[in-house]
């Protein structure tokens, strides 16, 4: 196996790691929540601000510049471990704090689905 097959196998996981990622928010964020409890629709709008986060620290981070050359597998690697630090760094900033993304978002879907009329009838 040479340099340039493992380095394109990495870079072909790496994007595949990426846009399975996106794709399985994607597909949450679609679902039904319309019977869904409190819990399990501010864990897919925390999810969601985690992914905006993420999104937001990646592109952050594009705008240092790179001062070597980095090239084959050893970047790709780098760059999937940097990735895979910054997904981290994002869920933790949201389960800690966060923006209010996922609260604003939460109080939105309830309103949507109509879930805050669905308690007032049940008090």
């Amino acid at each position: 196996m040479d340099i340039n097959s493992i380095s394109s196998y990495y870079n072909d996981m790496y994007t595949n790691a990426s846009k399975q990622q996106a794709d399985k928010l994607e597909d949450k964020l679609k679902s039904d929540y319309s019977q869904a409890t409190d819990e399990e629709l501010m864990d897919v709008c925390k999810q969601f601000e985690a992914y905006f986060v993420e999104q937001m620290f990646k592109e952050m981070a594009n705008t240092i510049p790179v001062n070597e050359e980095r090239t084959g597998a050893n970047a790709t690697l780098v760059d999937y471990y940097k990735d895979q630090m910054i997904q981290n760094i994002a869920t933790e900033s949201t389960e800690q704090s966060g923006l209010g993304l996922a609260q604003m978002l939460y109080e939105q879907m309830r309103r949507n689905y109509g879930l805050d009329a669905a308690d007032i009838a049940t008090e």
